[in-house]
């Protein structure tokens, strides 16, 4: 990474920093704001979309959240004994300048980092296995495999350089109307190619390896996102994203910057299920007619609704996701959009592993591995096999060797068996967790059809962005382009919106 990358990130970060008090709302020019704003769901997008409409918005509008179950939506964490855990997004990378940005602001710390080293399982054996030492790691994999290993850091920095323009863009205060026009203001014409083909297909195309992809690109796309090389290859090179050094957490769980967020954002949390949201028209006091939103839900007391004069919707509208319709409409705004998302089956246990069904005849004491990826091979039931570090670290904590019992987390396509269990752990505690998600799509490019953020006039779809790739930095850059599209097109501010002229344009503003 060169210094002057180093320098324009610093200076994106820092003016990113300053863009929570870039507000237009005081502006005498423009016109009257919101009374009312309603954002549906309380994930990282939805909470954050709170916490950008405050900024954009003021003090004045009052903004409601509904959600039926946890704040944190798919960053959640279970109990085991004592301790919590994370069973939901685990890791943020340290060019996840929103993600920075809010645990600054916040006032929340990360996680102390523990040492891990990682291995790679082809369901027999494991083919790799990392050293404590970074130069016997580099030699391996150039005797294995070339330069494909530093080709391809260098292609996902590239990839990176990219993304980190929207950053600036948002710091400006622009915004897009599409997932399309997003990342073409990132990557140009190549994002939107990287979208409409396979991480396979641009790889290759690269000068890649089948070998390498196969051995260890796949493993990757694996752990992140429980699926292959043929996903997306803008998912891919997030996902090869989500193999750099540096990755952090968030000490306490990080779904605490969720709740960070709602409560900065001066929201009012609803616990409700949201079941229809139509358009109901008022007369005003000036004798004409003016429009509202109707979000009718289902909480505590039962059946109820209230008007609003913008909706963000900030959960999926698709098929086992969601059940809000959308009556009235016209075009119709259907309930459930094309696609499907992926399930992925974490389960935490804490047992002693059985080091042998890795193939290993190391010693358990000598094992001291803590993430074992997975190749596609046939007949692997695991994702992935890691041992978990509680969410907040206690004092003069270690990870425990193989050769002591601990918590051990398992992504999988489908719910382990018993048999399954028996075959990975020599023995374990009853009562292992077990979470079904539904955490991200299936991703099986080309996806033509990806949905709208804008579904009406001043109604919007915050998880659309999830068919380009699905991550809480992506939520949080979502969760920015929402509150100020919103705001643009409440005050009509169409220079700032899908223009990718950002240089030309800040000559003239500087």
């Amino acid at each position: 990474m060169s210094i002057k990358t180093v320098s324009l990130r610093t200076i994106l970060f820092l003016g990113l920093c300053q863009a929570g008090r870039r507000t237009l709302a005081s502006d005498p020019g423009l016109r009257e704001q919101p009374k009312r704003i309603a954002v549906v769901g309380a994930g990282i997008g939805g909470t954050a979309t709170a916490y950008f409409l405050r900024q954009e918005f003021g003090a004045g509008v009052k903004i409601d959240v509904f959600e039926p179950e946890n704040v944190g939506g798919r960053l959640a964490t279970v109990k085991m004994g004592d301790l919590e855990y994370e069973t939901g997004g685990s890791v943020i990378h340290p060019l996840n300048l929103h993600m920075k940005h809010f645990i600054d602001n916040l006032g929340i710390s990360q996680r102390e980092n523990v040492p891990s080293k990682m291995a790679i399982f082809d369901g027999k054996e494991l083919t790799f296995e990392e050293s404590d030492w970074f130069i016997v790691n580099m030699l391996r994999m150039l005797w294995r495999y070339g330069f494909n290993f530093l080709r391809m850091q260098m292609w996902v920095e590239g990839v990176l350089d990219k993304f980190m323009r929207i950053y600036q863009y948002q710091q400006f205060g622009y915004s897009f109307s599409t997932v399309e026009q997003l990342l073409h203001a990132m990557g140009g014409d190549g994002f939107l190619t990287l979208a409409n083909q396979t991480l396979e297909e641009a790889m290759l195309g690269e000068g890649f390896s089948q070998v390498f992809l196969n051995n260890i690109v796949a493993p990757i796309t694996r752990v992140n996102y429980g699926q292959s090389v043929r996903v997306n290859g803008f998912v891919g090179a997030v996902s090869l994203a989500g193999a750099d050094s540096g990755l952090w957490a968030v000490d306490g769980g990080n779904k605490m910057v969720c709740s960070g967020l709602l409560y900065h954002s001066r929201a009012e949390l609803i616990p409700a299920r949201v079941t229809s949201i139509s358009v109901k028209v008022r007369p005003s006091k000036a004798g004409t007619t003016t429009s509202f939103y109707e979000v009718n839900y289902v909480g505590v007391s039962g059946p109820a609704h209230s008007l609003y004069d913008i909706v963000i919707v900030a959960t999926p509208l698709h098929t086992g996701k969601s059940d809000i319709s959308f009556p009235g409409f016209s075009p119709p705004i259907p309930s459930h959009y094309p696609g499907r998302f992926h399930q992925t089956v974490s389960t935490l246990v804490h047992g002693l592993l059985n080091v042998s069904y890795l193939g290993t005849r190391q010693k358990p004491s000598d094992f001291t591995v803590s993430d074992v990826l997975t190749t596609d091979a046939e007949g692997c039931f695991l994702n992935s096999l890691s041992s978990v570090d509680p969410v907040t670290i206690p004092p003069g904590y270690h990870r425990p060797p193989a050769s002591t019992p601990s918590v051990w987390k398992i992504f999988s396509p489908r719910p382990l068996t018993e048999a399954q269990l028996d075959a990975v752990f020599l023995s374990r505690d009853p009562g292992a967790s077990e979470t079904r998600w539904l955490a991200y799509p299936a991703y099986r490019p080309p996806h033509r059809r990806t949905p709208p953020f804008v579904l009406h006039d001043r109604l919007y779809y915050l998880n659309a962005v999830e068919w380009a790739a699905s991550a809480m930095e992506m939520s949080a850059i979502a969760a920015r382009n929402a509150a100020l599209l919103a705001h643009h097109r409440w005050h009509a501010l169409t220079g700032k919106i899908d223009q990718e002229d950002l240089h030309v344009r800040l000559r003239g503003e500087l």
